[in-house]
């Protein structure tokens, strides 16, 4: 794993995905479609790279991260996966709980969570040997700590960050000079965007993550990657 680290640490963004690609088979990449990974997905679908890409559909995301889906296959005419939760168990939480249960404990919204994004997520990984993130260190504490490439023992496979060095400035500039699109609430001040009654903007100063679960004493983590 060291070996890995320091090879990928030395390449860019696009070199990295490629050498991926070339030594390790059934790599996956997972969109939220937030800013970070938009930048993920243009090198990858600009230089058309054997990589699966899926997002997690929880039922409970932004009309503005529906368009934004839409305009991606648009710009790039490519094809990414979507995993829905199970019916079942949705139906089962909200019959028990309410449609609002994540309100009023951190375990209700881990719960909530676990069902909407941790299940489908599994699914998505099965017979994965790569799974490629848009994480960045400076995005949240818990983070700051990560590496470039991880082991992911709950999944079982091998975690790589390509833009965990990258600061926000260098998102922001990727963006801009490839024109790739992202979601206008961005410039809303919704720096870190999941479900809508999870997130908030953010006021200055506060951390990325801090519009995540704002009511919560938490580490502002959904579990998909704790």
């Amino acid at each position: 794993m060291q070996a890995l680290i320091e090879k990928l640490d030395n390449l860019s963004l696009e070199e990295g995905l490629k050498y991926i690609t070339e030594n390790y088979n059934n790599v996956v990449f997972s969109s939220s479609f937030g800013q970070e990974d938009q930048v993920i997905t243009d090198a990858i679908f600009r230089n058309d790279l054997n990589i699966r890409v899926f997002t997690l559909d929880t039922g409970r995301l932004f009309q503005e991260t529906y368009e934004l889906m839409d305009s991606t296959k648009t710009k790039y005419k490519k094809e990414f996966e979507t995993y829905f939760p199970n019916t079942a168990r949705v139906e089962a939480l909200v019959k028990e709980k309410g449609f609002n249960s994540f309100y009023f404990s951190v375990e209700n919204r881990k719960e909530c969570c676990f069902i909407r994004k941790i299940e489908p997520l599994k699914r998505a990984l099965a017979g994965a040997e790569i799974w490629i993130t848009g994480l960045r260190s400076e995005q949240s504490e818990n983070r700051a700590d990560m590496k470039i490439v991880e082991w992911d023992e709950g999944n079982k496979v091998i975690k790589y960050n390509p833009l965990i060095h990258w600061t926000y400035e260098q998102v922001l500039d990727y963006l801009k000079a490839n024109r790739v699109p992202d979601n206008p609430l961005h410039r809303k001040g919704f720096i870190s965007i999941g479900c809508l009654p999870c997130t908030r903007a953010i006021q200055e100063g506060e951390n990325p993550r801090a519009g995540r679960w704002s009511w919560e004493a938490s580490q502002k983590e959904c579990g998909l990657h704790s």
